[in-house]
């Protein structure tokens, strides 16, 4: 009977010590294993070379500018498409026999991975739009199996395509004004997310930078997951 009352009068501090113990163990654990977190790149965050002058001193709130160009579909594709979206952006073209294949091959695995992710696009810009035609970089993508709901091949202007390269992927690393003489030749991945901002650049042609990539793109969405 002693016993019993005794636990009678000590349930409600075994309770409390009990969930104390418990909270004090997840903060503990917390501030042991910090979430990882990726970076923003800005323009000043970036080697300068790959920076068009214009951008270059500025600090924050850098993203992704406007643009309207045209996929291996025949579809207008812009920023509003990537609404919302965390994607991967690159920069090819279809007769490239050098670094593009190599690109194209792990682009493709990196889509395999997250071809079920209705969260997860890649977006291709072709820096010979004057070559690569809807019907051209059709051929390439079935080639290359890419997922047309995920992964668009875009062409049009080269103007807007290169100034996009310079001023808001920071994917070139020579000067050029979208000329017929200017071309842009870059191994870069660049990393986007859903506020479309860059927050990771890796070598397109490197196995374990793109194992990297696929698991930046983990972290990333965490960044988004409902608390």
């Amino acid at each position: 009977m002693e016993l019993l009352k005794f636990f009678k009068k000590s349930f409600p501090t075994l309770i409390f010590i009990g969930i104390f113990s418990v909270i004090s163990i997840y903060v503990f654990y917390k501030i042991q294993t910090p979430e990882t977190k990726l970076p923003v790149f800005n323009p000043t965050d970036v080697n300068p070379r790959l920076v068009d002058a214009s951008k270059r001193h500025v600090r924050n709130s850098h993203k992704i500018g406007a643009f309207n160009l045209v996929d291996q579909n025949g579809d207008s594709i812009s920023n509003a498409t990537y609404k919302d979206k965390i994607y991967v952006a690159d920069f090819f073209f279809t007769r490239c026999e050098s670094i593009c294949p190599i690109m194209t091959n792990y682009l493709t695995q990196v889509q395999d991975v997250y071809k079920t992710d209705n969260e997860i696009m890649f977006l291709s810009f072709s820096v010979t739009p004057d070559i690569d035609s809807v019907s051209v970089l059709k051929d390439y993508a079935l080639k290359n199996k890419v997922i047309d709901s995920k992964w668009h091949m875009v062409t049009g202007n080269k103007k807007d395509i290169y100034k996009l390269a310079r001023q808001s992927f920071f994917a070139a690393l020579d000067k050029g004004d979208g000329g017929k003489q200017d071309f842009i030749h870059t191994e870069q991945f660049v990393l986007i997310d859903k506020k479309q901002q860059i927050r990771g650049f890796y070598d397109g042609t490197d196995k374990i930078q793109v194992n990297k990539l696929i698991e930046d793109i983990k972290i990333l969405k965490s960044e988004y997951r409902k608390p």
